[in-house]
């Protein structure tokens, strides 16, 4: 059987520029076990496969897996996913609906002249703040100084809104810059409350990469050790959760527009909003562009 898969660079507007996605079209009938594989065989960090949804209502099910691991929820995926399928639909619709292991995904679709261009998730949990930890042991992961992490707006913590990440604030943009992962203090620290990864952030953006607001990266374990993700919408749309829950704001929108991938030559820009009534957060979103990159099909062997 000949399967059709479809890659695309999302939260990017050129081709070669932010995170690389494989959509495997026709799923079904596949093992967990071989999803697994075929993840594995493209190496990205997500391949994501299409299944019938369980519940007609919805456009499909959507399995999201790492080279290493099945995710229930994740960002980029979901955005690439939704731009692909809603490309190739009969029929325009202005928003997809997926499920997922952590729950119904909802994605907007942004078209102009009738093509698509880019789309924006909604979140599938309310936003968790679980462990904190410590400015050193987060500082050891990526190989800074303890006062390299901020704390003055929030300690080094455990958040998600589907799958939990390390989230901490770095105090400048040079110490961004040269960052880079530690194999033992990453063992020592985690996982930690379902947290694999660690992503970090500054306010302290020049000009010149404007018009984003934040600059980050995110370090996480690969097929072959610590790898960089170079657009990593679920940390992105939790860090922005976050962020709103520390504003006093009680009512209104948080928008963001967060840099990622810069320092290893794939820039990325995600597009976060938050929106809060009575102090609290009603939904949490993240979105970007996508490229299309290729397609065709592959059949494995010793299938039919």
């Amino acid at each position: 059987m000949q399967r059709r898969y479809v890659t695309v660079d999302v939260f990017t507007d050129r081709a070669f520029g932010g995170n690389q996605l494989a959509v495997v079209l026709d799923a079904g009938g596949l093992t967990t076990q071989q999803m697994q594989a075929i993840a594995t065989e493209f190496n990205y960090s997500e391949t994501t496969f299409v299944l019938s949804p369980r519940d007609k209502a919805n456009d499909a099910e959507v399995r999201i897996f790492t080279p290493v691991r099945e995710l229930p929820f994740a960002g980029h995926p979901n955005v690439g996913t939704a731009f692909v399928l809603a490309g190739i639909a009969k029929e325009p619709k202005p928003r997809l609906l997926f499920e997922e292991k952590a729950g119904l995904v909802p994605v907007d679709i942004v078209r102009e002249q009738g093509r698509v261009i880019s789309a924006e998730l909604t979140a599938p949990q309310q936003l968790s703040r679980l462990a904190q930890l410590s400015a050193a042991d987060v500082a050891a992961c990526i190989s800074l100084a303890a006062d390299d992490i901020k704390t003055d707006h929030h300690a080094p913590q455990v958040v998600g809104v589907g799958t939990p990440f390390v989230v901490a604030e770095v105090g400048s943009r040079e110490a961004v810059r040269r960052a880079k992962p530690d194999a033992a203090a990453f063992g020592r620290m985690l996982p930690r409350d379902g947290a694999f990864s660690v992503y970090f952030y500054t306010r302290d953006v020049p000009a010149a990469e404007a018009p984003c607001e934040r600059q980050a990266r995110m370090f996480f374990p690969g097929a072959s050790g610590l790898i960089e993700d170079p657009a990593t919408g679920s940390a992105t749309v939790a860090a922005a959760a976050l962020f709103a829950d520390l504003d006093p704001m009680r009512d209104g929108e948080l928008k963001l527009t967060i840099g990622q991938g810069f320092d290893m030559g794939r820039p990325s820009m995600l597009l976060t909003r938050v929106r809060k009534q009575d102090g609290k957060i009603v939904s949490a979103h993240v979105g970007g562009s996508c490229v299309q990159m290729m397609e065709g099909t592959f059949g494995l062997v010793g299938e039919g």
